[in-house]
């Protein structure tokens, strides 16, 4: 499995250890934006890297990208309660190969799989679901482990997803821990599919979240929550621009330099 992105440079701290790991020898700045889905990281993690000139990793999104494809391939049921492989789940991750590439005119982040845009069916919600179910093995969350930490040995990073501060960069920069209520979410993503012309039951996404987030919160292996030393940011009375000027803030006193 390999990952693209665009090519980022910024400052960067070479170690003199030759023989240190990866995540060692060379260190770049990063940033962990964590929290539940719908409660703003997407938009956070686009507008610091943007500003920064770093490198996003949306990690849900690879998440999403391994269930949509283990849905395509018989790997996955409509039925949740039904026993996936794992270890063909892990055969399929390890063959797939992803990019992505930042769209500053949508101001998303385009996502390819194996040459193919991916980007609207990976943020659907029932594939959202399918995340959740495949991101409790242990052995495929392994092989995405290895693939995120990767990145970070090319240049700063902005990471977005559940785990980021508290399993991938335990030793992050910065680390916020970004939250909403499942309400709030909710009427977020209904707000969304509506502008983008589609049906929305408010009451069928809420029962979908609150089910996401319990398996989320619960699960064995790295389960969502907050790093001890994460600034935790309730966003479900502010707007997009006060939670980025809060978290920008809170970057600064960390010790990252904004140019503007």
């Amino acid at each position: 499995m390999t990952v693209s992105t665009s090519d980022n440079s910024t400052l960067n701290e070479v170690s003199s250890d030759n023989n240190a790991n990866p995540m060692q020898s060379q260190r770049y700045p990063v940033i962990c934006i964590d929290g539940p889905s719908g409660a703003g990281k997407g938009t956070v993690t686009w507008r610091l890297a943007q500003a920064l000139n770093y490198q996003l990793l949306d990690s849900g999104a690879l998440y999403r990208i391994v269930g949509l494809k283990a849905f395509e391939a018989g790997l996955i049921a409509a039925d949740a309660s039904q026993a996936i492989d794992e270890a063909a789940v892990l055969k399929l991750t390890q063959s797939l190969e992803i990019a992505f590439l930042p769209n500053n005119q949508s101001g998303r982040v385009d996502i390819l799989v194996n040459g193919e845009a991916v980007g609207e069916q990976v943020r659907n919600e029932t594939v959202g679901g399918y995340a959740s179910q495949i991101a409790i093995f242990p052995k495929v969350r392994e092989a995405l482990l290895k693939l995120q930490q990767d990145m970070a040995t090319r240049s700063g990073l902005v990471a977005d997803g559940r785990d980021m501060g508290t399993v991938v960069f335990p030793d992050a920069d910065v680390k916020v821990f970004l939250t909403a209520s499942a309400e709030a979410r909710a009427e977020r993503r209904v707000a969304q599919l509506k502008n983008a012309g589609q049906a929305a039951d408010f009451d069928a996404i809420l029962t979908t979240i609150k089910a996401r987030d319990d398996r989320d919160e619960n699960r064995t292996t790295a389960p969502s929550k907050p790093a001890e030393d994460a600034l935790r940011l309730d966003s479900s009375t502010l707007d997009a621009d006060t939670v980025y000027d809060q978290v920008k803030q809170h970057c600064q006193i960390k010790g990252i330099f904004f140019n503007s």
